[in-house]
Order: structure tokens, then sequence, then C-alpha cells
């Protein structure tokens, strides 16, 4: 969500943040009702993406230039400094020259008569204490898209929001079921997000519904989500698909340099605790399985936080709401005794992994069977 919104008559605009989706659309839309609302044919767009620091001085002189220089017509003009990529930490924004540059441009934007131009500026990250940004905040307007970060609490209710709205916007509408595999398969990321609903719409074709059925057959599964389907296979006690994805995060451990076996491990085993934090609040009956995600919130908003430990790898709602949402189904097909012998065969696997030459999968593989197979 925008830190703030431009008002119409701003003439200097800076739309930044890590959400790069929503950065794109909304400087996009503010160009065109600029252009719209000004008329001409003078605007300017410089692209602002650059690759080291020579790049960097070249736009900012164009953007000098354009900023100089007057409409043909004498009609006001709109200029858009776009995807600019060194008001950040980046390198190119870390060299003297560039550094000397912007802020001579700020000194410029101090006194710069905007009676006839209009200034628009997106960019990703912006250093906000460097005086290009105080700046810009202070003379005309910043709106600043954070992003969603599965770090973040509600980053599950805010992606439900923009989903079902973009989804309302293409005359669809879609199942509870429907919307929870989405957000399970995309994550946290709006391009991507935007792109699987525009699949979605294209597939059901005449039909306004979408359900379940429909995601399961069109939208893929990114990174994320694919290390999140071994932990949902394991939860759902699927035994054919826990290998199958199994196999597929080991390949994808041999690709990536920054993925181990340690790391799908250390997975698993938050799965298994946040099953065991989940089965021990129903038994307590601070909360009831409930299959709307909101209504399991805000059970999980009543839960006395003074009858919950401190440490946070132990405190249920330390955990994103969404995730334990998402095994609440699943902790049905574990009995306590099971999901405490689960996360033993866990911790005797990582014993294991680090001190046995062991192969790894073989080893991981037995641990998943031993997990899904018990009966206790």
């Amino acid at each position: 969500m925008p830190r703030s919104v431009a008002s119409q008559t701003a003439p200097l605009v800076l739309v930044c943040g890590e959400d790069e989706f929503a950065v794109k659309q909304r400087a996009k839309q503010l160009y065109l009702q600029w252009t719209e609302e000004l008329g001409g044919m003078d605007h300017e767009i410089i692209d602002a993406s650059v690759s080291h620091s020579g790049e960097a001085l070249k736009a900012l002189a164009k953007l000098r230039e354009a900023l100089q220089t007057l409409p043909f017509f004498g009609t006001a003009k709109v200029v858009w400094l776009q995807n600019c990529n060194f008001l950040g930490d980046e390198r190119a924004a870390s060299t003297q020259a560039v550094t000397e540059s912007v802020a001579s441009l700020a000194q410029e934007l101090k006194g710069f008569t905007w009676q006839n131009v209009r200034l628009l500026i997106s960019a990703g990250k912006v250093d906000k204490r460097k005086v290009f940004y105080k700046t810009l905040d202070k003379l005309g307007t910043v709106e600043a898209f954070a992003g969603w970060s599965v770090d973040d609490r509600d980053w599950a209710d805010q992606a439900e929001a923009w989903a079902r709205k973009a989804i309302r916007a293409r005359q669809k509408d879609i199942s509870d079921e429907a919307l929870a595999e989405l957000l399970t398969r995309v994550g946290p990321h709006a391009r991507q997000l935007d792109g699987e609903i525009e699949k979605l719409t294209l597939y059901v074709g005449d039909r306004t519904q979408i359900e379940a059925d429909d995601v399961e057959a069109v939208c893929i599964r990114n990174k994320a989500a694919r290390a999140f389907a071994l932990g949902d296979a394991l939860g759902d006690r699927d035994l054919p698909r826990l290998l199958r994805c199994l196999d597929e995060s080991l390949w994808e451990v041999k690709l990536d340099p920054q993925k181990s076996e340690i790391g799908l491990l250390y997975g698993l085993i938050g799965k298994v605790r946040a099953m065991i934090l989940l089965k021990e609040m129903l038994r307590e009956g601070w909360i009831k399985p409930d299959m709307d995600y909101n209504r399991f919130k805000a059970q999980l908003e009543r839960v006395p936080a003074d009858k919950l430990p401190e440490d946070r790898r132990f405190n249920p709602l330390a955990l994103n709401p969404y995730v334990l949402f998402k095994a609440l189904p699943q902790v049905k097909r574990y009995s306590e005794a099971e999901l405490i012998r689960a996360m033993d065969l866990l911790f005797q696997c990582n014993y294991r992994l680090v001190s046995s030459s062991l192969d790894e999968s073989l080893v991981l593989q037995q641990a998943l069977v031993q997990i899904v197979e018990a009966r206790a």
C-alpha cells in the first residue's frame, strides 16, 4: 500500500518501493492521467535503469535537459524519469560523481519553477537518508509501495484483497478454496499473482466463477511455493506426493548453491512444530476448526498471550497466521503422539545428515516414510 497518495495538482511525485509491480502500475497510471490532463505532444520518458555510473550521469543530464526545454507550443509537459535504480544503495548510486550529481539536482529542484512542467520519478529502493529523497518529500509527494513479505503477518490479507479486486475487474469471481490455493502457489508476489489471474481468466472463458480445479489446472508453483509444497505433502500425509516433492526439492538443491538438505529438513521441522502447537491450541479450546481464514485469524487474536511461551520458536502467535491456517485441516491426520515421534525422527535425521557420510536424499526419504506410515 502507498505511504501517501499524490494530489492531482502535485507537480513533483516520486513513486518508489520494493514492490516493483505496484510501482510500475502506479507510475504508468499517474503518467497517463497527467498527459491526458495537459494534452500536447511534448511529454518525455527518460529510461533511468542503468548498469553503471556513466549511464546514471547520462540519465541525469537528459533529465536536466528535459526540465529546461520548454513545450513546443507553450503548453505544459510531463517528464517521467522511469525505473530509476540509482537512488538507493546500488553500485551506481555509491560513486562520488553520481552522488554529487543527484545532490546538485535536488538543489536545482528547490528553485525550479513548476508552472509548465510536471516531474514523475519511479524507482525501486530509495535511500530516505539522502538529501534527494528529503527534497522530493518536502517539495512534492512520495508514494511508497513496500510490497508483501512472508514475514508480514497480514501479507495474506493484503494479497487476498488485491487478488479479489483484480479478479472482479475482469468480471470474474473466485471461490474461497480457489483463492487460498492460488495464494499458496504464488505467495507474496504481486506481479506473478496478476499473471496467474490473467491465465485463470482466459482459462475459464465464459464462466464467471473460478474454482480450485481451475487453479490446479493452469497455475504454476513458484520457488517459495514449491518449498511449502514439501511441508504440505507431509501435513496431508500423502506419501506419493511427499516423495515426489522431495525429489523436486533435492533437484533444486543441486542447482542452487544457496539451498541445502539441512535447509529442507529445518523447513519440515518448522511444519511439524506448527502442527504440534496447533493441536495444543485446539486441545485447550483456544481455537476451533474453521475453514474461513478471517474467522480463524480472529480466533488467534483472542488467544491469551500470557498462556504462551516467550520463546518465539515455541509461540504459535509468532508464526504467520496463514501458515497456521493452512496447517489446520492437516492436524487431524496425526495424533499428538505421532507428531511428537515425527519431531524425534527429524532430529535423528538432522544428526545423521551432519555426522555421517550417508546419502542425504536417502536419509531424508527414510525419515519421511517413517513419519507418514507411523501409527501410534
